[in-house]
């Protein structure tokens, strides 16, 4: 066999391997990004509910005080301090990070990010949103994986519209940026991980 009928016989050995390669893989199904919100919102379904924790600053005070969320009971000497109980209509919303039965308002002199946390009674799932095209990612542990950005949110549902204007306040982080990591197995996209 010649020189040149070698290479041919090479070369066509390659194409039909990289042929038979191609032929036998079978790439996975494309990944939308509705299918992927779904994905996403129903990894967030299967987990606990969970209470919204809001931090209240002082215009959250103001706001709670004048939405009957709780009332004034006792002012300090130095008229900075004060201590404020939960209302009835408060208690059926919210309670109290902490041990404590009273709001103890304690900020120091110039102090102006004092705040205290409260936690809402009703528990709800967290949300997706604005989900990004998922992208071919390399994951740990996944032959064939995706990922895609995407912003959560806690889901409001239930609770009193006074409580969800002091959680709209500056101090407090309404949304994240997550990134979830996708796996094809068993013939199907699931979530992998979210962080």
């Amino acid at each position: 066999m010649s020189k040149l009928m070698k290479i041919y016989a090479a070369g066509a050995l390659a194409a039909l391997g990289t042929g038979m390669l191609m032929v036998g893989c079978h790439s996975a199904p494309d990944l939308s990004k509705t299918a992927a919100l779904a994905l996403i919102q129903a990894d967030y379904d299967k987990r606990p509910a969970e209470p919204a924790t809001i931090a209240v600053d002082d215009m959250g005070l103001k706001q709670g005080i004048s939405k009957n969320l709780w009332k004034l009971t006792k002012i300090y000497p130095n008229n900075r301090w004060a201590d404020y109980a939960l209302t009835d209509e408060g208690k059926k919303a919210i309670k109290l990070a902490g041990t404590g039965e009273a709001i103890q308002w304690r900020p120091e002199e110039g102090t102006k990010d004092f705040h205290f946390f409260v936690i809402t009674v009703v528990s709800n799932h967290l949300k997706a949103k604005d989900v990004a095209d998922p992208q071919d990612d390399v994951v740990a542990n996944v032959q064939t994986a995706k990922s895609a950005g995407f912003t959560e949110v806690y889901d409001w549902t239930g609770i009193p519209d006074s409580v969800q204007t002091i959680a709209h306040n500056a101090i407090n982080r309404l949304s994240t940026h997550r990134k979830a990591d996708f796996a094809f197995e068993s013939g199907a996209w699931t979530v992998h991980s979210i962080n």
